[in-house]
């Protein structure tokens, strides 16, 4: 090919963005410690502010908007301050996965297309996918560069550190699981990633030797993953986890365990919450004491599932995402359907940014059964407490009888040398305390639950399984 055929220019990555002024607007750590951690309520209004109007500037000029807004009966007057995003109505999964049928195969909320790479870098990737084709998302290089400082900033929060090798265990390919920390670590931390993925891309028995023989010092993954890597290593390799040398563990806790974690690798974990659309949202430091919300990037809301009225700090609700730093696919009251709650109390480290608390489930993820809500998250947490178990835990609910009763049946994994009967009869007593309805209990050899919940091949763990759909 003698290129007489090719373009005249091409996009190049390192000349699309004016790298030193982003670093300007969204200070990376150290810097980031030094001035937003440390801002003042009025000084960090304004700064989102002046990003919310750009965002909903940026909103008119997509389709999407234009039609989710003009439905509300509004008009790009109708949005003067801050003070008017509750104005604005919410959207979900369900309008994004209509977008897309009405328009495929990227659907009209993103204001890039495929056909923009001739202007600007593009990358893409996806949701998880694990209630239908992940849905797509395409980056341009001023959102993608800001998640990476967004995620350098966590791991800068957690105490990664220059040097520090990571093991990230999330999953590599389409999702955004494994990609988007890798870019973080490498581009803003000084620490050295590690790209095993999960067990489906690098066998967990050779990530174990992995961290034995590099050094590994931090491991990245979720709570489910790194207990089944502590109990491989220490089971089956015969190696103690709390020998390795791992400094610390970053993960999405959720309603997991913390203790038992921490308890297996002789190490802290650290929680954060972020998503494939988002990026990286907010991050424990050091304290443990809630995840500090990176709020020059994004304003989440938390709003009564039912009503949509927003609610007081330290009320459970459900998050509205709204991003100040996207221009190819802004979120603007965007409902993820995660449950959590703002934190009333201070952070000892002295960052002034607000804080979440722990993510509490999903809504979509809860059930009714015997006319209770039931969230799997709140099993799981149940059955971490026994230390008999190994955390390990499946739901299954079906309709049975004549009379259509509805019943779940929680597959719990136990330690070998565990009196069953003694097991399934207290977890039985806890889980009705804990959920508020009765529950039947089969416990189950170690691994057993692995094909139903993928926990040794994804990071996307399945916990529930409910028939009645079927």
């Amino acid at each position: 090919m003698s290129g007489d055929d090719y373009p005249d220019s091409v996009p190049w990555y390192w000349n699309s963005l004016d790298f030193a002024q982003l670093a300007r607007d969204y200070p990376p750590p150290p810097d980031y410690f030094r001035t937003t951690f440390r801002m003042s309520r009025d000084e960090l209004h304004a700064v989102q502010e002046k990003r919310f109007l750009a965002t909903v500037k940026r909103g008119w000029e997509i389709p999407f908007f234009q039609r989710h807004w003009r439905q509300a009966g509004m008009d790009e007057g109708s949005v003067r301050s801050l003070a008017d995003l509750p104005h604005l109505p919410p959207y979900g999964v369900a309008e994004i996965r209509e977008s897309i049928q009405r328009n495929p195969p990227f659907g009209d909320f993103m204001g890039i297309s495929p056909a923009d790479g001739k202007r600007m870098p593009l990358v893409l990737q996806t949701s998880g996918g694990t209630t239908g084709l992940p849905r797509p998302m395409l980056y341009c290089p001023q959102d993608r560069e800001t998640m990476a400082i967004l995620g350098g900033r966590r791991f800068a929060l957690h105490g990664v550190r220059p040097g520090d090798m990571v093991l990230v265990t999330y999953s590599l390919g389409l999702g955004n699981g494994g990609m988007a920390p890798r870019e973080a670590l490498w581009r803003y931390t000084g620490a050295v990633p590690v790209m095993t993925g999960s067990g489906a891309n690098t066998p967990t028995r050779r990530q174990i030797e992995i961290v034995k023989a590099w050094g590994v010092n931090v491991i990245l993954g979720f709570p489910s993953y790194l207990r089944h890597m502590a109990l491989v290593a220490r089971d089956e390799l015969g190696i103690d986890p709390r020998s390795l040398g791992v400094r610390l563990l970053g993960t999405h806790l959720g309603m997991d365990n913390r203790q038992h974690i921490e308890a297996l690798w002789n190490a802290p974990a650290f929680d954060m919450y972020g998503t494939h659309e988002s990026g990286m949202m907010a991050a424990e430091c050091r304290h443990q004491t809630g995840m500090h919300v990176q709020e020059d990037a994004f304003i989440l809301e938390i709003a009564d599932p039912d009503t949509g009225a927003m609610l007081p700090d330290g009320d459970k609700g459900t998050l509205y995402i709204t991003t100040l730093y996207k221009y190819g696919a802004p979120q603007i009251r965007f409902n993820v359907n995660d449950i959590s709650a703002y934190r009333t109390d201070a952070c000892p480290c002295g960052g002034a940014t607000r804080r979440l608390d722990r993510i509490y489930g999903r809504n979509d993820n809860m059930i009714k059964l015997r006319g209770v809500n039931v969230f799997p998250e709140a099993v799981g947490a149940a059955v971490a407490e026994d230390q008999r178990t190994n955390g390990e835990f499946f739901c299954i609910v079906e309709r049975v009888g004549e009379a259509g009763i509805d019943q779940m049946e929680v597959k719990v994994e136990v330690n070998d040398a565990a009196d069953r009967e003694l097991v399934k009869g207290d977890l039985e007593r806890r889980l009705k305390e804990v959920l508020g309805v009765k529950v039947a209990v089969t416990t189950v050899d170690r691994g057993e639950l692995d094909p139903l919940t993928g926990t040794s091949q994804t990071s996307k763990i399945k916990r529930l399984l409910d028939r009645r759909q079927q």
